[in-house]
């Protein structure tokens, strides 16, 4: 339990971040789940406005242990520091441990290299985790090892300052062979475990923008590369589906071409051909700018070589 007084004026998000010494997602999340008083009331919102000596009781739930348990998992890391890393996630791996999938994850595998340290902020299901990429999709992503470092990359995440580019075989060739493409995306109406383009009307859904360039035509496909202005779940998969043009192995949302059936057979290759390829972003803590790069996995590399023919 943590008592006292509020100490400056503004969101009460905020100013029990300053007087508790919690992280403000830490305390949004705590108002969230009914565990703040303010003045011996329940407070319902982080955004409401409180005044310097407004009395606060924040009931702390007791720690849990973490639901992921370490594993000796390679990881291929790409940058590291006292506050964040990136990685190189293969196809395959699952980012977080959820149901169907208690181990073998990418925070399984954090859990050990980090010896623990990571953010706390998304639970102990996430611990680190700010973003994710699909389980069958490999590249970048970048993870929190303090709660600073993952309160200022979600801001950047949020306010979409953080460069991130995708290399995607597509089926067809896109005309014009690049463009935006722009479209609210939810879940669909027909199966509510896909995702879809809404009318631009709908009330529900998130506005979604999607950049994409053709860098090489293939044999009755392209490499794309596809900039994201909005990071949507199953953004480049959904959109590019959406103008006819959908990923070369996507199980859900794709179609192969006739004429490459028997050429992903023969390579085996069964998932989205989709590689986060660049993630660029600020550093929360030092501000200094970063980039990084992964080069495409070989299931890819072999996939492209067989249609460029």
């Amino acid at each position: 339990m943590l008592d006292g007084s509020v100490l400056s004026t503004g969101r009460l998000d905020k100013a029990l971040a300053e007087a508790s010494g919690l992280s403000r997602e830490r305390v949004k999340g705590l108002v969230a789940d009914g565990a703040v008083e303010l003045d011996g009331k329940p407070a319902t919102s982080g955004s409401a406005k409180v005044e310097p000596g407004a009395r606060f009781t924040i009931a702390l739930p007791p720690p849990e242990p973490l639901a992921a348990e370490a594993q000796d998992i390679p990881l291929d890391i790409v940058f590291e520091d006292d506050d964040l890393l990136v990685v190189n996630k293969p196809a395959g791996m699952v980012v977080h441990p959820a149901a169907g999938n208690p181990d073998g994850t990418l925070v399984n595998a954090l859990l050990h290299h980090c010896a623990g340290r990571l953010s706390g902020i998304n639970g102990v299901a996430r611990p680190g985790i700010v973003h994710r990429i699909d389980k069958d999709t490999s590249g970048l992503l970048v993870v929190a090892k303090s709660d600073a470092a993952h309160e200022g990359l979600a801001k950047q995440f949020a306010d979409h300052s953080i460069s991130r580019r995708y290399l995607a075989v597509c089926a067809g060739h896109p005309n014009p062979a690049e463009g935006s493409i722009r479209g609210r995306i939810g879940r669909s109406d027909k199966d509510r475990k896909k995702m879809a383009v809404l009318p631009d009307d709908a009330t529900r859904g998130k506005h979604a923008v999607t950049h994409y360039q053709t860098k090489q035509r293939l044999d009755h496909a392209a490499l794309i590369e596809c900039r994201l202005e909005t990071g949507r779940t199953h953004q480049v998969r959904v959109h590019c589906a959406s103008i006819g043009h959908p990923l070369l192995g996507d199980p859900v949302y794709g179609r192969t071409p006739k004429p490459l059936r028997a050429t992903l057979q023969q390579l085996q290759f069964a998932r989205q051909a989709l590689h986060a390829a660049s993630l660029g972003f600020i550093h929360p803590i030092s501000g200094e700018s970063l980039d990084f790069c992964a080069e495409l996995p070989r299931d890819m590399r072999e996939l492209i070589d067989e249609t460029a023919r």
